[in-house]
């Protein structure tokens, strides 16, 4: 019988790989683990409950907050805050973040966690996959202190582990800390993350295109051109391509990851810098990307390495196969 290992026992075991190797990243990742079990229960029973629909508010990016979109940002900033590892939170439901150091138990946390609580969540109520997306940087001032701008606003490349979980017909939790890339299927009969997808890696090549065809007049040029590459017919290069748009980037990215792909959202006419926020859900994504053996690129540069000036700040998101994430490239 194959022998099961779980989340908190593989951590464990790498705990050396991590920075600084203290047991602290160690015990901030088994925290999200925590609070995305709690979040996949009520996903999982959405339908059965009262926490379908809107509050009565939009996030920072203008949008409408679902009820569980605010019951999952909730979830994660309370397990943090009680983990006692973490002290700052940049979530996409919060204006300005949330600072942990006044706690008593954080004073002396070295983390910051950017983390959007629920990807996809207009998803929902129409029963697709939905995702949460993380990402873990280590503080530059004092323990102690109160965190700075130059703690929060660090590029992509300082990240020292990034994640996402999928809540779908199974739930995984898939992570990086900069060694390889590894994804954990949630058993229910025993409430654990088991690891089912060791050392993952995505396809240099693929035959998924994954974006909003709709919004093809808005796109640059180069985009359009790229789109049109695909939808020819050039059996050389087993074209045309296949299209498939979730509107969830986690499940999108998840496809791709296993599959081989790419996954595009560039800028439009309307939103000249992009609309995914880099702090939360381009850095990380990228990080697990690169780390797969992918590439992630805004059109003109790495992702990873794109200076941020504020939390919420947005870019253009080319991620996938590395072939196909250059033949885009090639195009603009």
């Amino acid at each position: 019988m194959k022998s099961i290992k779980t989340l908190g026992q593989f951590i464990i075991e790498k705990q050396a790989d991590f920075p600084y190797a203290k047991g602290e990243l160690s015990r901030l990742l088994r925290d999200i683990g925590i609070a995305a079990k709690i979040v996949n229960r009520e996903v999982n029973k959405a339908g059965l409950v009262d926490i379908l629909g809107n509050v009565q508010g939009v996030n920072v990016s203008g949008e409408s907050q679902k009820k569980l979109d605010v019951y999952a940002d909730e979830q994660f900033i309370t397990a943090l805050k009680s983990g006692g590892e973490c002290c700052f939170v940049a979530s996409e439901e919060q204006d300005e973040g949330v600072q942990l150091v006044d706690d008593g138990v954080s004073k002396d946390a070295n983390y910051v966690v950017c983390i959007d609580p629920l990807d996809g969540s207009s998803n929902i109520e129409v029963n697709v996959s939905v995702g949460t997306i993380f990402s873990i940087y280590r503080r530059k001032s004092n323990a102690g202190e109160d965190v700075s701008q130059d703690d929060l606003l660090q590029k992509g490349t300082k990240q020292v582990a990034a994640g996402y979980i999928i809540y779908g017909s199974s739930t995984m939790l898939v992570y990086t800390t900069g060694k390889g890339v590894n994804g954990f299927t949630l058993d229910p009969s025993i409430g654990e993350f088991c690891l089912s997808h060791p050392n993952m890696t995505i396809p240099k090549d693929g035959h998924i295109y994954s974006i909003n065809e709709g919004n093809y007049l808005k796109f640059p040029q180069g985009i359009k051109d790229y789109i049109k590459y695909c939808q020819v017919e050039d059996a050389a290069s087993n074209r045309p391509f296949t299209s498939r748009y979730i509107g969830s980037m986690v499940a999108d990215i998840h496809r791709n990851l296993l599959m081989g792909g790419i996954f595009i959202y560039p800028q439009t006419a309307q939103q000249p810098f992009g609309k995914l926020r880099l702090m939360y859900e381009c850095n990380p994504i990228a990080f697990i990307i690169e780390q797969a053996g992918g590439k992630a690129s805004t059109g003109e540069q790495r992702i990873m390495e794109v200076t941020p000036h504020h939390l919420h700040q947005r870019v253009p998101a080319i991620i996938g196969s590395t072939k196909m994430v250059d033949k885009v490239l090639s195009f603009l």
